[in-house]
């Protein structure tokens, strides 16, 4: 009987040795001997047997770190990098079929296979920003903090595409690469002079005849 692993296995296995998705359904479920309805209780598409793929490595690596005794103890940085880590780390093993799945459905912004990646990495994203704009690790700025996962999955797409030009041994460029692009993000997420000049300018609109008062 199939299954969605089976399904996925069968399909990966088919796209790397082919080079290209199956001719149909029907080829497909009667090479792997089950029903072609069979397949369609578990997936609409070919496409969508691809975004599950993905959909599931992005659980499996929520599901790892969030099961770490010291991840409460994490500021949102520190999960963040935790999770880039942790999913390059997971992708190693299927790295043929990433580069496969990227380089086919490549097209400007999200490509539909990442959809319900995106989805699921952007719940995580704003959970841990909200964490840290609560304990103020971040700094609140209005109308910007919401985009604050935006910008994250930015860096997410930057790194997925670097690290399937990586040739570097282990892949060590693309952990220097997670390294001072998480980090460089979140230094713009905390608070800097540049908020504190805002919040001057604030107080000097509030505050608009104090220079008269003053005699300046």
């Amino acid at each position: 009987m199939a299954t969605t692993e089976s399904i996925q296995k069968a399909y990966i296995d088919h796209v790397l040795t082919e080079g290209q998705q199956p001719k149909s359904v029907y080829v497909f479920a009667k090479k792997n001997k089950m029903a072609e309805e069979e397949f369609y209780r578990f997936f609409g598409s070919f496409d969508a047997v691809e975004q599950s793929v993905w959909a599931d490595l992005t659980n499996k690596t929520l599901t790892e770190i969030r099961g770490q005794e010291i991840w409460s103890q994490y500021s949102s940085r520190e999960k963040a990098l935790s999770f880039f880590y942790s999913f390059f780390e997971l992708l190693k093993s299927n790295r043929s079929f990433a580069v496969y799945s990227i380089k086919k459905h490549r097209a400007l912004g999200t490509p539909k296979v990442l959809e319900p990646t995106k989805e699921l990495f952007e719940n995580f994203a704003e959970g841990i920003l909200n964490e840290g704009i609560e304990t103020q690790e971040l700094s609140d700025r209005k109308f910007f903090s919401k985009r604050y996962k935006d910008a994250l999955w930015v860096q997410f797409g930057f790194v997925l595409n670097f690290w399937i030009n990586d040739d570097s041994a282990g892949f060590e460029k693309t952990d220097e690469a997670i390294e001072k692009g998480v980090n460089v993000t979140f230094d713009l997420f905390q608070r800097s002079p540049i908020d504190n000049l805002f919040e001057y300018g604030k107080f000097l609109a509030k505050n608009g005849g104090l220079k008269e008062k003053m005699g300046f």
